[in-house]
């Protein structure tokens, strides 16, 4: 079987080494703007942009087209002063980037960090004047050092990537004792008891990870899409989106237009990803401050947005915590008595531990009603249970396509009104 295995990995290095990525660069087609051609294997568009706005390139409009499992990405880019890219060596670099890897999957660069000597956090809570201040406080009375720190606020929400060291080693902290008081004090800085959603505090060694892919993915676990009332009625800056089906090609349509802002299309295209799904074409054209974006898209599973296979995914649960005897018994005990069908389960345990996905929905197939997943969090342990699919909107708001309030919510705020990266804060 090994041998297989060997063979199978040769046999898939050689198709890579046969079909590179092409990336294609031309700087007398336009006259304000350097055009990037790219072709790359279908669903790395994500990987694509994050590479342009790691190196700090300002794209003006972009198309994406997808035929038979590969995507053809035509970028036209500036640098931050809206000026061509000219510099040779500029150049090579961008073209460099794009075509490194041996999986033709492009690496995450920038704001990447990957050392033994941070210990890294995590964090997530309600959002509030003074909040920074605060964590920075805890942080600095426990002898923390923090190196690097990327901190996002959208609504009421807040997340941030912290990297700290020991203050008086210099290293990595890996005192369990330390850590677990940590990780205790930050929880009670973070805790608003008018919140029903409980904050979540992660310690651990630091892995490869690009910072605002993982904010994004903090914020949408986050699920906090809602628009303020406040800004209800606050049509100026209000994006116009519109989702929509396109059903002679099976496709969903998300249409924007909206104020343009700095790293608009890496946090559309990392929105997507998060939602599990793919881009199979799309146009954004900047003109002036606004921007227009469409996309045709369908689920990870091959199914538009708006199609019955959408409403009978249902909603995913994900339960980890410390087995013991009648656990499934308990679980699904509370998932019945609490008006829920599991419609599909996938049950491991490892040392001890229980990892168990289920997805639900109510008894009659329907939509996973808020107030239920409460209910059931609140029996089983908030930070036992946590939600992995799209839950239904809450009732106090007016019921739109699936994807809207979050779409709106992010063509509206600029990158999550994003603090940009902290350095060396004490």
């Amino acid at each position: 079987m090994a041998d297989r295995d060997d063979d199978d990995d040769a046999y898939a290095k050689l198709v890579r080494r046969m079909n590179s990525p092409r990336v294609v660069m031309e700087n007398d087609a336009f006259k304000h703007a350097t055009v990037i051609q790219t072709v790359y294997r279908q669903g790395t568009l994500l990987e694509v942009v994050q590479v342009l706005t790691d190196l700090n390139l300002v794209i003006t409009k972009a198309y994406m087209s997808s035929d038979g499992g590969w995507f053809m990405n035509v970028f036209h880019v500036t640098d931050d002063g809206g000026n061509k890219i000219r510099d040779e060596g500029i150049l090579n670099c961008i073209k460099k980037a794009l075509e490194t890897d041996a999986s033709y999957m492009v690496k995450p660069m920038g704001k990447k960090l990957l050392s033994k000597e941070h210990t890294l956090i995590e964090l997530t809570g309600t959002d509030r004047p003074g909040l920074l201040s605060e964590v920075c406080a805890v942080l600095t009375d426990l002898s923390c050092n923090v190196v690097n720190a990327e901190i996002w606020a959208h609504n009421a929400r807040a997340a941030a990537v912290i990297h700290i060291t020991d203050q008086s080693t210099g290293t990595a902290i890996e005192d369990p004792v330390q850590l677990s008081l940590i990780q205790e004090l930050l929880y009670n800085v973070l805790k608003d008891l008018g919140d029903y959603r409980t904050p979540t505090v992660s310690i651990s060694s630091p892995e490869q990870i690009h910072t605002g892919r993982r904010l994004h993915q903090m914020m949408f676990a986050a699920r906090d899409f809602e628009r303020p009332v406040s800004d209800q009625n606050d049509d100026s800056v209000r994006p116009y989106v519109t989702v929509s089906d396109c059903p002679d090609r099976d496709y969903t349509v998300v249409t924007a237009r909206s104020i343009d802002r700095p790293k608009l299309l890496f946090d559309t295209v990392c929105t997507l990803t998060d939602m599990q799904y793919l881009v199979f074409h799309g146009a954004v054209i900047t003109d002036r401050d606004e921007a227009y974006q469409e996309y045709y898209i369908r689920h990870v599973d091959g199914f538009p947005m708006n199609s019955e296979a959408e409403r009978q995914r249902g909603l995913q649960l994900e339960l980890f915590t410390d087995d013991h005897f009648g656990l499934l018994s308990d679980i699904t005990r509370t998932l019945r008595e609490n008006g829920l069908c599991a419609k599909r389960a996938e049950i491991s345990t490892k040392n001890g531990k229980a990892k168990h996905n289920f997805i639900v929905t109510d008894v009659s197939g329907n939509p996973v009603e808020p107030k239920t997943i409460y209910l059931i969090r609140q029996q089983m342990g908030q930070s036992v249970i946590q939600v992995k699919g799209n839950l239904s909107m809450s009732p106090k708001f007016p019921q739109q396509t699936p994807g809207s309030f979050l779409f709106g919510s992010l063509f509206k705020c600029p990158s999550f009104q994003n603090f940009g990266l902290i350095k060396s804060l004490s």
